[in-house]
């Protein structure tokens, strides 16, 4: 072999071992969502948080890929976030169950506020419920990077609405599963019957319930217009889901991934936190110009409803999550 030739072969193997040597680098990792399809904002922020941590780290040692799956291509909420505590799925933005600790039912305990301004201050990096929520998630194994705030919830019917506890007596609504939520809607006066998201649609126009309890307005206009006639902001919840990472996964990571994916998804709550409140405005906007009246109790009534559910859940919430979580809450939450 003449030196031109052996000087060939060497580049050629040098190649092909720098290219297993950066295939073998190359992390893949699963991304998921337990609510919204691609194209919905929840989809987009995958999205964003996707492309963020891959343009990052294209074509370095680094390199991460990912395959996102939306709503129901892994299966239902509770199968999803099964996955996800297993280490099967690896990232999520999601909303958390109680059924791996009941603490994270922390995070729908009713009327912590009354105001974008004081559930922003709690859920900012920082924040005391950001604070509250990052040691509960690190107990489960899970690394959190923060919250992805969308409002305030409300009470989407088909047909009839209240803005009162009596008022409410002998409407149905569909409630996600995990405490406080059901407790909340019956503190309220309604019949909350617990049903998962992909059945919400059959089982309002099939009047097994007479509509949703507990999202913003872009969900119910979104998915089940077709169905619903009215939504009322009640503002017993104020809607957030979290962003974070099985934590064995995370500790894979070499320190500079760990860093682009943190800060991947800090920039992606920073977009939401800014955007929130006028996206939530022009979902109200939208439902109303396509037909869904929309109601906003009074004042008096707001705060009639909130001081029930305080009187009513908040001393349940003492025996699920512990006295001490609730005190903070009690210390930190606005006067009525």
């Amino acid at each position: 072999m003449n030196i031109l030739k052996f000087t060939k072969v060497l580049a050629i193997s040098a190649a092909v071992v720098f290219s297993m040597a950066t295939t073998a680098d190359t992390i893949k990792l699963k991304m998921a969502t337990d609510t919204g399809s691609k194209g919905s904002p929840t989809g987009n922020a995958l999205d964003n948080w996707a492309e963020i941590i891959q343009q990052k780290t294209a074509g370095t040692p680094d390199e991460i890929k990912i395959n996102i799956f939306y709503q129901d291509e892994l299966g239902d909420q509770k199968e999803v976030f099964d996955l996800f505590m297993a280490g099967e799925v690896d990232m999520m933005l999601n909303w958390p169950l109680t059924s791996y600790d009941k603490r994270m039912g922390l995070r729908n305990m009713p009327y912590m506020f009354l105001s974008w301004e004081q559930a922003f201050d709690a859920y900012r990096p920082g924040g005391w419920l950001n604070t509250i929520y990052n040691e509960v998630h690190n107990d489960q194994g899970l690394t959190f990077f923060g919250a992805w705030p969308e409002g305030f919830g409300g009470v989407a019917t088909r047909g009839k609405y209240a803005t009162t506890v009596e008022g409410a007596k002998g409407l149905k609504v569909r409630v996600p599963s995990n405490f406080p939520n059901p407790q909340t809607m019956q503190a309220l006066g309604y019949q909350a019957t617990a049903i998962t998201w992909g059945e919400v649609y059959t089982s309002i126009q099939t009047g097994v319930v007479d509509g949703d309890a507990g999202n913003i307005i872009y969900w119910d206009y979104e998915y089940f217009r077709d169905v619903l006639t009215h939504y009322t902001r009640t503002k017993h919840v104020f809607v957030t889901g979290v962003l974070s990472m099985n934590t064995e996964t995370w500790e894979e990571l070499n320190p500079n991934q760990q860093k682009i994916v943190a800060d991947a998804a800090l920039l992606v709550m920073e977009k939401q936190f800014s955007d929130a409140k006028a996206l939530d405005q022009s979902y109200v906007d939208k439902a109303v110009a396509g037909g869904m009246k929309y109601i906003e109790p009074t004042e008096e009534e707001l705060r009639a409803l909130a001081k029930v559910a305080r009187e009513q859940v908040w001393p349940q919430m003492e025996a699920e999550v512990g006295p001490e979580l609730v005190q903070k809450v009690r210390k930190n939450a606005p006067k009525l």
